[in-house]
């Protein structure tokens, strides 16, 4: 079990030739959050992971992506976890990951790791399965315990203004199956309405033969998906999850988002991590960080080592953000 995440950084004199790669197996829990310390702090908590000795892992085993330029002030980065993989907290989350580099130009990488080797002129493609397989998240019947939680993993699928499906966000993401998808779904539980906070969505109309789909974490392909619904339209949301409650009726009505609570939630979250657990380690597993006089790494178990000289700063950076961020939606100075 891993929850691998791939670390890019160009050096300071902006050549991408000799770009550094670093990896870590459970670098992706809780990496929106390590982001919010800063470039400061984040810099050198990038490169004090391990060097990928056996280079880019593929976008089916890599969980989230970060490339810092800093010749070019350019943050790119993915997470399939954490606030910004969440309805409630993904606005805060970017906001205050602004405000965390201010200047910088901050794009989310929808495509996975193949966006990241694209900006440093290298082929995507060799971080595609190879064999092109698409995973089906199964469809959730009403009652599903999945269901019930705050955040469930869970692809809202609108057929017209007449269907709501809710399937599984487990494998890729149902608009990767094509037209195949509406026969698949002719069988599949009926929801009505969709008042969920979910993770993914796509809207179908028949009638005029057009798709638009959106998430908050990546896919593999994602700017490519024209291709697997030939003779239909299709558009590409990105985050933009309202578009799907413009045009699926009433079919969907997701919670309502108090922004200044979301503001709250992030920043509180990222000082927990970045000065308590170092977040939500796999299924159970916890590490430390506590202060050391002398500036070692210190904690334990499955994380990467911090050192303790860096958490002042990642505090800092956090707590700055979210003064300008609640400044910002606040509409002050």
């Amino acid at each position: 079990m891993a929850d691998w995440a791939t670390f890019a950084v160009v050096p300071e004199d902006g050549d991408h030739e000799r770009y550094e790669l670093y990896e870590s197996r459970f670098g992706a829990v809780g990496l929106d959050l390590d982001l919010l310390a800063g470039p400061e702090v984040v810099l050198p908590f990038l490169r004090a992971h391990d060097r990928a000795r056996h280079g880019w892992r593929d976008d089916i085993h890599c969980e989230g992506a970060v490339l810092v330029d800093r010749y070019r002030r350019v943050l790119l980065a993915f997470a399939s976890d954490g606030p910004t993989t969440c309805m409630r907290h993904r606005a805060a989350a970017l906001d205050l990951l602004r405000h965390a580099w201010p200047g910088w130009q901050l794009r989310w990488t929808y495509d996975g790791p193949a966006e990241l080797r694209a900006y440093l002129g290298l082929d995507p493609g060799a971080v595609r399965d190879p064999r092109g397989e698409v995973y089906a998240g199964a469809a959730l019947a009403p009652g599903d315990e999945e269901l019930a939680e705050d955040d469930p993993l869970v692809t809202l699928v609108t057929v017209g203004t007449g269907r709501c499906h809710l399937v599984a966000a487990t494998g890729d993401h149902p608009v990767a199956e094509g037209p195949a998808l509406l026969e698949r779904l002719d069988s599949a539980p009926e929801h009505g309405r969709c008042e969920l906070a979910v993770l993914a969505g796509l809207h179908v109309d028949p009638a005029r033969r057009r798709v638009g789909w959106w998430l908050l974490g990546a896919q593999a392909g994602a700017y490519e998906m024209a291709s697997r619904w030939p003779g239909w339209t299709v558009e590409f949301w990105q985050d933009r999850w309202r578009e799907q409650t413009r045009v699926a009726g009433d079919r969907f009505a997701p919670p309502p988002v108090d922004r200044l609570q979301a503001l709250v939630d992030v920043r509180d979250e990222a000082r927990e991590h970045w000065a308590g657990r170092r977040g939500a380690a796999p299924r159970g597993f916890t590490r430390s960080v506590g202060a050391d006089d002398s500036g070692s790494p210190i904690g334990t178990d499955f994380l990467p080592d911090v050192p303790a000289d860096l958490t002042p700063a990642a505090l800092l950076s956090v707590d700055s953000a979210w003064r300008g961020a609640v400044r910002a939606a606040k509409g002050t100075s």
